[in-house]
Parts: C-alpha cells; structure tokens; sequence
C-alpha cells in the first residue's frame, strides 16, 4: 500500500493575526488540523510545519534531532512573518509545547499555549512505547510481513537510542528556562494524560513569570487533547485566550 504523507498547512484566515500550530512527538499537521481550522473560520491565520523525520516512516525520525526540529519551529515562525504577519502566538501540542516554550524566551511572541507539554523527561518508557506502536503500524501498513517487521524493529531500536537521549536533554533545557518567559501563557492540561507526568502543568503556570496567565484541567480528555472528547470546548477555550492577547 502506498501511504500519503502529510503536509504542512497555512490556513489564511484573512484577519492580521497569526498562530503558529506545533504538532507533538512521533505526530504531525494532522495532530492540530481541526484547530487550525477553527481558527481560521475565526479569522486567524494558522500554520503548521511538520519537523524533520515526522510524517513518514520511523527510520526517518530516529536519523532526527531536537535542534533540527527546534530549526523547524523557527522556520515556520519566519514563514508567518514573510506572509506579513509581525505578531504570531503559538500553541503546541507536547513536544509542540516544548518547542513552544522555548520560542517563548528566545523570540518575540504575543502569547504561548502549551498542551500536555512536558516538563519532566521521566516519561522514556511511555515514549518508547508510543515510538514503538507507531513503528509497527506503519509496517503493518505497508504490508511487510511479520519476520521483517521484527527484524526492522530491533534495528529501529538500536539506531532511536542516540534520539531519546538528546530528547531527554532538550525536555530538561527547556525546563530550566521557563521563567524566563514574561509572554502570555495559557496552560492546557488533560487530567487523563497517559503519556506524562502531568505535574508538568502546574510547573509551567506556576515558574512562568507572566503577569497574564491562566491554566485549565480537562478532566475527560488523554494526552492527544486537540483530537479527544473535549477538543471542541479546547478550541473555544484556545480562542477566547488569543482574543484576550494585546494584538495593537
């Protein structure tokens, strides 16, 4: 079977306001899609880079690394700027929030949300697990037989180690840097969170040191909250967040 890949998206929103939209770790565009969407029909411009490895078999993503996807992020700021917008706010979702709050000290931006985003890299496990699954199904989907896929996997294995640890040391830097973030802050939390540490929320709401800041519990959501039960009640929660930014 022939996989289509995703690609990146700009939503033009017709308005002269604009959100960089950051997909999380192992995902892609389609991780913040409907977002993006509503967004739009709110008149905000919406963009969405994929980083590099993402969106295509897992090889690709273990050959990757943090600095390379955190280029990505600032690319796709550049993008937004280049099309005219001076003032971006970023939500992202996980890593996305990571990349995000790293924007957040290092440029100019109106307001950052971070979603599940984690603070705490003792979540490895759990992350290797989400690699795995991830690996396996894209095999399954390009028909590879099960001998192949095992062995495909051992070697996928081997070759992410270098990956993760450069993933667990980027998580930490970012952690060690967020009060240094005077932006705007609006922190996203799902209380069904299966893949981190969820204390990873009241650390960023409480370490920031924006004077504008709010954080929110969604108690029937898991990790990947933009696409889960609540994720209609998160994208007015989202926009009534960027309504309150200083946009003049």
């Amino acid at each position: 079977m022939k996989i289509k890949p995703p690609e990146p998206f700009t939503f033009e929103g017709g308005g002269d306001r604009a959100v960089l939209l950051l997909h999380g770790f192992t995902g892609n565009s389609t991780d913040v899609r409907m977002m993006g969407r509503f967004l739009e029909k709110n008149g905000y411009t919406t963009h969405a880079p994929i980083y590099r490895g993402h969106g295509k078999e897992l090889e690709a993503l273990s050959d990757a690394t943090p600095d390379q996807w955190w280029e990505d992020v600032q690319n796709g700021l550049q993008h937004l700027r280049d099309l005219g917008y001076e003032k971006v706010a970023v939500a992202g979702l996980s890593l996305g929030g990571v990349l995000g709050l790293k924007l957040a000290y290092c440029e100019k931006i109106q307001g950052i949300i971070p979603m599940c985003a984690p603070m705490f890299f003792d979540n490895e496990e759990q992350l290797k697990q989400g690699f795995r699954f991830k690996a396996k199904q894209y095999k399954q989907l390009e028909e590879k037989d099960e001998a192949t896929i095992k062995k495909e996997m051992n070697e996928l294995e081997e070759q992410s180690k270098d990956m993760f640890t450069q993933l667990g040391q980027f998580i930490n830097e970012v952690h060690d840097h967020v009060d240094e973030i005077y932006t705007p802050v609006f922190v996203v939390q799902a209380s069904k969170d299966e893949m981190i540490n969820t204390e990873s929320a009241p650390y960023i709401y409480e370490t920031v040191e924006s004077d504008h800041k709010d954080i929110k519990w969604y108690e029937n959501s898991g990790h990947f909250i933009t696409v889960d039960k609540e994720k209609d009640e998160l994208q007015q929660d989202v926009l009534d967040f960027l309504n309150s930014l200083d946009w003049s």
